[in-house]
């Protein structure tokens, strides 16, 4: 099962490789995001981000494939950008968290800051809104387990998204 999901286009740095992974308990963080999937540099580099831990990098489709084989793990999905995150909603696997982490803006796009780590665009906001309705109505934002969690939703509506 997807216990956690966090959208977070730095991928894996200190707070999701300690942290992050020491509170969801599971045995290796996959990588979610079809460009980085098929970079061989990202390949190369992700994986030192995170010494010791075990590192998939995948495209959303080998995502979703990935977790379904693995229903009965614990798995600790980091989406790339929220349409990634969207994909596998929409793919109808089941995912206990969703949490907003980081996204740095992003350049010659249209963004807004939400929050100061959290950039997006209207698009972005539209992925959003469409991942909160999957998911009861909520989407939670928090930085590292030791951070508030705060509603994403009034964020976006705060920032004018």
């Amino acid at each position: 099962m997807i216990v956690h999901l966090r959208i977070d286009n730095r991928l894996i740095h200190g707070q999701v490789a300690v942290t992050w992974m020491g509170r969801i308990g599971a045995k290796e963080i996959i990588v979610c995001n079809d460009k980085v999937a098929a970079d061989p540099i990202q390949q190369m580099a992700l994986p030192l981000a995170a010494p010791g831990k075990s590192i998939l990098i995948l495209s959303v489709a080998d995502t979703i494939k990935y977790a379904k084989e693995h229903e009965a793990d614990t798995l600790f999905i980091i989406a790339k950008f929220p349409s990634d995150a969207l994909a596998i909603l929409n793919s109808g696997l089941e995912v206990k968290d969703i949490n907003v982490g980081n996204a740095a803006p992003i350049a010659g796009t249209k963004y807004k800051m939400v929050t100061k780590s959290i950039a997006a665009t209207e698009e972005d906001a539209a992925n959003y809104r469409e991942i909160a309705k999957l998911n009861g109505g909520k989407l939670r934002s928090q930085l590292t387990p030791s951070n508030e969690d705060t509603d994403f939703l009034a964020q976006l509506k705060s920032a004018g998204l």
